[in-house]
């Protein structure tokens, strides 16, 4: 399995967050949160070992144009998404 920090490199602003070792039941609010916690022009990003199209759709539906998401990888069992933080007006 390559290291998602392999992928791309790693931007002076970006920050990994392994979902991987974050216990299922605290998942979407860690998530939530640290999302919360980007400046403009910051990324994070995800890794995971599925697709998470729910949280995709919430994360686009709470943050709306503030959060882009890109997929860096998409494979069964590998997936990396970097969430870039837009300033919005």
């Amino acid at each position: 399995m390559r290291n998602p920090a392999d992928v791309l490199p790693i931007l002076s602003q970006q920050y990994v967050f392994d979902a991987r070792g974050v216990a299922r039941r605290f998942r979407h609010a860690a998530i939530f949160g640290a999302l919360n916690a980007l400046e403009p022009g910051e990324v994070m990003r995800f890794v995971n070992d599925h697709d998470p199209l729910p949280l995709l759709a919430q994360i686009e539906q709470h943050f709306g144009p503030r959060v882009g998401i890109g997929y860096v990888a998409r494979e069964p069992g590998n997936i990396v998404i970097d969430f870039s933080v837009n300033a919005v007006d």
